[in-house]
């Protein structure tokens, strides 16, 4: 059995989340999927809309998901000693970054590949906010 595992704040959840998750699910047999807690996200200096247990929910929902977990901390290898995938999907906009590729060699010890996903072009939760904060300043 191969398990998948990947995270993110699913804030405002999209087509591209969905992308996201499809495609995971589709190159393992369970997939994992780590929710970044609103103390994270806040970390961050960012505040996500929706709150964190709303999005556990959205995506426990999804029926490529088979287990949600919090994301309460970036150290992806201590996600990988607590729940052992074998395969982490994440976003090419971290494709050959400084931070992943130091990943990547600690990933091949324990024999977990690293697998790249382009983001669905067009939209982003960043994107959503940002129409809508135009939106919302256009009314007022």
């Amino acid at each position: 059995m191969i398990i998948g595992y990947t995270t993110g704040v699913f804030d405002l959840f999209h087509i591209g989340h969905l992308n996201l998750l499809r495609n995971a699910k589709a190159m393992c047999d369970k997939l994992i999927v780590g929710i970044t807690t609103d103390e994270l996200v806040a970390y961050k200096n960012k505040k996500s809309v929706i709150c964190f247990e709303e999005r556990m929910e959205i995506v426990r929902s999804i029926k490529y998901v088979d287990a949600v977990v919090p994301q309460e901390h970036m150290d992806k290898l201590d996600a990988w000693s607590k729940l052992k995938f074998d395969v982490m999907f994440v976003g090419d906009d971290w494709y050959q970054s400084d931070k992943w590729q130091d990943l990547e060699e600690q990933f091949k010890v324990v024999g977990v590949r690293i697998v790249y996903f382009p983001y669905t072009k067009g939209t982003s939760s960043t994107l959503i906010n940002d129409v809508l904060r135009k939106i919302r300043n256009d009314k007022i």
